[in-house]
């Protein structure tokens, strides 16, 4: 609940929202409940999966923002191209 913004993956999204409002998630959410989805895609797969949430931490803040002004919980379909382009 500080402002900051946070990219992970999962198989199941709900189930991990919840789980880091427990504080049971990452480290890095566990001080910062309750916290919020702002976004999310869908990839085929869990190597495409963790190639996005690498392209997705290494944009700046302003540019993680734009993709959130898409609208809360944003969908990206996995048709488009995964590795960010």
């Amino acid at each position: 609940a500080d402002g900051s913004l946070y990219a992970g993956w999962t198989t199941d999204l709900d189930a991990r929202l919840a789980a880091h409002n427990r504080g049971v998630g990452a480290r890095y959410t566990r001080s910062r409940r309750p916290v919020r989805l702002a976004y999310w895609e869908e990839v085929d797969s869990q190597p495409a999966a963790l190639r996005r949430e690498a392209a997705l931490r290494r944009l700046t803040r302003r540019q993680k923002l734009a993709l959130v002004m898409g609208g809360p919980a944003t969908r990206r379909a996995d048709n488009e191209d995964a590795r960010g382009g």
